[in-house]
């Protein structure tokens, strides 16, 4: 438990405090419903002018660069005035690069290195700040996404925008890694209307067919629509290896006055695809006496590998204004994932450097959550001062099952694959799992204005309980219980001129399921950071620029336990400290800009394994790096006028893999292409019709993506080409 203060009445005052924040936060509508309709003498009420909003955070962007936010205070703030580093990347930006997945939407953003496992096609693999976040920084409209390993991945073209938050953030979101989180904005209804048909074809046979369309349903405006599908039949740069899926996401607004909305969204994914490849550092990082391993080698057997899954996720965002002061919204979504999942992978090379050690893996997961979040808002000002004060309660429960079973398999001759050995039935499943995990927080936030001064505060406090069923161990039970108080602070001056310097301190934690050699539950992780940076956003240019330094700790990492053998202690530490730069900018005439540098010096600074202290953990680069850039001919003459060609390249720094003198898996630089074309500009009756062509690794450049250890290396993404047709309305 970590407090502002010591002492009893310091802990008197902040139950009071916790007290009053649950009254409030756990019924909203009931708490103020009968709130005064004008505010205590102390206090004077703004003026609310909407229609001098330009951009709200829900809301498509046009073009690149986007000048509002949600995640990182959970209201609709503009990027420049939030203390702590933050980056949007709107659906334009998205569409420009025809990005896939997360990763690939990614990839110029600062701090974030994706695509750690190259060909996957099964979820998202990614670290910000060195810190892996794929575990439980992945967020759907301010609710968790990946509620378990059940590797999710949420369907890139039904969303809006990606928003990255970078250090901890605890004190909004609960257990999160410290490096940060990504918060998917989905596609809502509109009461413009509009939509869109695109037809993709390109690399590895993919045949893919989208669309969206949202508008209103009723004359007045009460309720609108939205809908966006999409089917995908694929092949990937491995062998044998598909990359199939099926994906519909309606969604429902009802207005019925000016202050009250409720939007349901939804969304069906279904994929069908397989494992990843397993690979030896010897024949991928460097050759054996026989080469290397093909880039498109399947290790596996293909009548016996499947990834197959199915989600579904439904849920609502309700908001209404009790008056110029007093707003509530209530967020719920209940979603599953389910998962088959058979696999034949590689453990490494035998002494005669081409057959591959080999292990049958089965597993069957299901996961189920249920997450709601409440929050009140009340926007007043005292004196000069004003605030946008948030107090909010959420809840979550997650209920995971896995059953896994395992077995010795068959080498294969990667150099000369023979397929078809028998896999046999599999034994009794050695981890058999059924988890529910809780969790409740209550939570409070004041953003405050005094003429150019941002200031931000948060405090929060949490409670994680988990119930594990060891199914295999007879019916073994056993529980963990943990909580933790994190708070936040923040201090930002805005300057005439667009330039915003700021500095920041905030908290978060994360649990860790199991328990020492001693019996005693494992200790969660926390994460510290102190940040200190400057934003510029020039009045009247569309530009965003951010420059960030920060020092980044986790305690309680896990590490060999000195008193038990092949046990595990929570007193480990690690440090990262950076420096990032992040920019977007449309510098008009036809051009814009995007650009990132991302420079770590990770170091394990405490561990009671021999040999890591002093080193950098495995998988963390220390430079990263990528500018991509767009010209539009817009001073040109038809037909030349209606093109746009961009050229983009990325470097990706060199890793360890594994912490203790481990072999390094070297950096790579890495180029990117594309260009759009306005058929209208060609001729007119073809207006709305728009031809986009791009390229990623042009010079289809092997490199590993990442080794985690010497036995589980990944090659990077291949040269990918992808053409499409749209017609937009």
């Amino acid at each position: 438990m970590l407090s502002l203060s010591s002492g009893s009445d310091a802990r008197r005052g902040r139950r009071r405090l916790l007290g009053l924040l649950a009254a409030t936060a756990l019924s909203p509508v009931a708490a103020f419903a009968q709130a005064p309709a004008q505010a205590p003498a102390q206090m004077i009420l703004p003026d609310v002018d909407v229609s001098t909003q330009a951009e709200r955070a829900l809301d498509p962007v046009r073009g690149f660069v986007a000048r509002q936010e949600i995640t990182g205070s959970k209201t609709d703030t503009p990027l420049i005035e939030n203390p702590q580093s933050i980056s949007v990347v709107p659906r334009d930006q998205i569409d420009a690069r025809q990005a896939q997945t997360l990763g690939e939407a990614l990839r110029y953003t600062a701090g974030v290195r994706g695509e750690n496992y190259g060909t996957d096609s099964r979820t998202d693999w990614f670290q910000i700040r060195g810190f892996n976040a794929q575990d439980n920084g992945i967020f759907l409209n301010g609710l968790r996404y990946n509620t378990g390993y059940a590797g999710t991945a949420f369907e890139t073209y039904g969303l809006e925008r990606y928003e990255v938050m970078r250090g901890p953030t605890s004190v909004l979101y609960g257990q999160i890694a410290p490096g940060g989180l990504v918060n998917m904005v989905q596609r809502r209804p509109s009461d413009v209307p509009a939509g869109e048909v695109r037809l993709t074809t390109g690399s590895h046979g993919r045949l893919q067919a989208q669309g969206t369309a949202t508008g209103a349903l009723t004359p007045d405006g009460q309720w609108l629509y939205g809908i966006t599908g999409l089917v995908r039949d694929s092949d990937t740069a491995v062998d044998q290896v598909k990359d199939d899926r099926i994906f519909v996401a309606p969604s429902l607004t009802f207005r019925p006055t000016d202050n009250t909305q409720l939007t349901v969204m939804t969304y069906y994914q279904r994929d069908r695809t397989s494992g990843n490849q397993f690979l030896p550092y010897e024949g991928t990082v460097v050759p054996t006496i026989n080469g290397r391993i093909a880039r498109d080698r399947f290790t596996g057997e293909p009548n016996f590998d499947r990834f197959n899954r199915t989600q579904v996720g439904v849920g609502y965002e309700f908001s209404h204004r009790f008056d110029n002061v007093w707003s509530v919204q209530q967020n719920l979504r209940y979603s599953r994932a389910s998962i088959n999942w058979d696999q034949v992978y590689g453990g490494g090379l035998q002494a005669d450097q081409r057959t591959l050690n080999r292990f049958n893996y089965r597993a069957n997961i299901d996961t189920n959550a249920i997450q709601v979040d409440n929050q009140v808002k009340a926007e007043f000002t005292t004196g000069a001062l004003r605030h946008t004060v948030l107090a909010g309660f959420d809840y979550s429960q997650i209920n995971y099952r896995n059953a896994q079973q395992f077995s010795n398999g068959t080498g294969l001759d990667v150099f000369r694959p023979v397929y078809g050995a028998p896999v046999g039935a599999l034994p009794t499943p050695y981890d058999n799992v059924r988890q529910v995990n809780s969790q409740y927080g209550l939570y409070l936030q004041d953003q405050m204005r005094l003429d150019r001064l941002v200031l931000l505060a948060g405090i929060r406090q949490d409670w994680a309980y988990s119930d594990i069923e060891d199914r295999d161990a007879g019916g073994a039970r056993r529980y963990q219980n943990d909580d933790a108080f994190t708070w936040r602070l923040g201090a930002l001056y805005l300057f005439d001129n667009g330039l915003a310097p700021y500095a920041s301190y905030a908290r978060s934690f994360q649990p860790q399921i199991g328990t020492d050699g001693a019996g005693n539950a494992w200790k969660p992780l926390e994460g510290e950071q102190y940040e200190v940076g400057i934003k510029l956003q020039p009045t009247g240019m569309r530009s965003f620029v951010q420059l960030a330094a920060f020092h980044l700790t986790q305690a309680n990492t896990l590490t060999a336990d000195p008193s038990f053998a092949f046990q595990q202690v929570a007193v480990g530490e690690i440090r990262v400290r950076g420096v990032e730069l992040d920019g977007v900018a449309e510098l008009g005439n036809g051009v814009s800009v995007i650009g990132q540098a991302s420079m770590l010096d990770p170091e394990i600074t405490k561990s009671n394994t021999t040999g890591e202290v002093g080193n950098r953990p495995a998988g963390v680069s220390k430079l990263n790096a990528g500018l991509y850039a767009e010209y539009t001919f817009v001073h040109f003459a038809k037909p030349l006028s209606g093109l746009t060609i961009g050229a983009g390249f990325r470097y990706l720094g060199n890793t360890a893999t594994d912490n203790v003198n481990g072999r390094v898996v070297p950096s790579t630089t890495l180029f990117d292409a594309g260009l759009r074309y306005d058929l209208s500009h060609f001729s007119e009756t073809m207006k709305g019709f728009e031809f986009s062509l791009t390229g990623s690794n042009l010079a289809d450049t092997r490199y590993v993506g990442r080794c985690s250890g010497v036995n589980g290396c990944f090659y990077g993404n291949r040269l990918n080409v992808l053409a499409s047709l749209a017609y937009r309305w």
